[in-house]
């Protein structure tokens, strides 16, 4: 869904913060979609004497970025306020016998995303004509963070995943109509899955609002083309092993694997440790790489992050030298006098067996060490640096 630009709107918005044990990072882009519609939460400090307990989202948007704003507003209180939430008793996560249970959390993140849609749904009808048209939606993945537990939250294809002792541990699973589960939910809705989509138009089976999936009389809210129903999945710390977690937008997804993303994360945390910059360098990345999406990721490491490593450190330093130094050598054997221009020089580097590039970004992840090296030589037009992301679209 959504109309494209001519050329990407590159500005990034970041924020970084830290608490509880933790450090995140945030990154956001439009991207080429004509309109920014994802959005993201990050709060140190749950209400309810849950001080100790964190809440990390993404929220993928379309059609329009009513959903997913109400939402990065509300989800957490209409999590946290639910009776489910709070009942049972406690676990022992922060010697509070109040503090709710594995299975409470569990039931209460599902009651409190049904209890939003719902609430969503109540306030369009109240609204003028158009506003009660509003066909907008918009995916959700978060985390919820106990002194004991690691409580992944999923509704829609965003995904989200928990890199421990060096290797992907834990990922969510994208809620897609060609998945039989959710394929078998909408046929029996009355819907059908055209071209691997709801009725041949939404790409998700599962998200918040989108209204107009969600009006088969006779089915409840879990039952409908489309469902507001997340998957939770409560994960076991291991304050040793636990490294980080990555949330993400599915324009991060589409030109990335789970074990690029964690080993392209990995080796930057080894390089630097600001947080923002990693998060800018995965957007960075991605667009280089052909995500035509809007782009967001939130990273929050844990007790076991990679701390910075000196010889990671001299080795991408060496890296960006030789890059530059090859530079220079294209350009100045360019034949008959004519100069490349900035997508040649890079398409021959792509053909060339460069050491040390960082894994899971590649050459894509260097392309703005190349565009300066460039640019001591020969200033880069602006259409130059529009076709280098076209150009990377084709290596990816």
């Amino acid at each position: 869904m959504g109309a494209f630009l001519n050329k990407p709107k590159v500005e990034k918005h970041t924020a970084r913060g830290e608490g509880n044990g933790l450090r995140f990072g945030v990154s956001s882009m439009q991207g080429w979609r004509a309109e920014m519609e994802d959005a993201h939460s990050a709060v140190v400090g749950l209400p309810r004497g849950l001080a100790a307990w964190s809440f990390f989202a993404v929220y993928d948007g379309h059609a329009g970025t009513q959903v997913a704003q109400y939402c990065c507003q509300h989800l957490l209180e209409h999590i946290t306020g639910n009776a489910d939430f709070q009942a049972g008793p406690g676990d022992g996560d922060g010697g509070d016998e109040e503090e709710p249970s594995v299975e409470s959390v569990v039931r209460g993140v599902r009651t409190g995303f049904l209890q939003i849609d719902e609430h969503m749904r109540g306030l369009l009808g109240r609204r003028h004509a158009a506003c009660a048209r509003d066909r907008s939606g918009s995916t959700a993945v978060a985390v919820m963070v106990s002194p004991r537990h690691i409580f992944f939250i999923n509704c829609g294809d965003s995904r989200g995943l928990l890199s421990r002792a060096g290797a992907v541990h834990f990922s969510t699973q994208d809620h897609k109509p060609g998945d039989p589960r959710e394929r078998e939910r909408i046929q029996n809705a009355g819907g059908a899955v055209l071209v691997q989509r709801v009725n041949g138009s939404l790409a998700v089976s599962r998200a918040l609002g989108d209204f107009a999936f969600k009006r088969v009389r006779g089915k409840g809210p879990t039952e409908q083309l489309v469902s507001p129903e997340p998957e939770v999945s409560a994960i076991r710390r291991c304050p040793a092993g636990d490294e980080f977690v990555v949330l993400a937008c599915d324009g991060i997804w589409d030109v990335m694997s789970n074990d690029e993303l964690c080993d392209f994360v990995r080796s930057r945390l080894q390089v630097h440790g600001d947080l923002e910059r990693v998060c800018s360098d995965v957007i960075d990345t991605c667009l280089y790489k052909g995500s035509r999406d809007n782009m967001s990721v939130v990273l929050v490491c844990l007790g076991g992050a990679p701390s910075i490593c000196p010889e990671a450190v001299r080795r991408d330093a060496e890296l960006d030298q030789f890059l530059e130094q090859r530079v220079q050598e294209i350009l100045r054997r360019s034949s008959g006098g004519q100069i490349p221009d900035l997508v040649n020089v890079m398409r021959t580097l792509a053909t060339e067996s460069i050491p040390n590039l960082p894994p899971g970004g590649e050459l894509a992840s260097k392309r703005s060490v190349v565009e300066a090296a460039y640019n001591k030589v020969q200033p880069c037009a602006s259409e130059d640096t529009d076709n280098a992301v076209l150009f990377f679209r084709g290596f990816s």
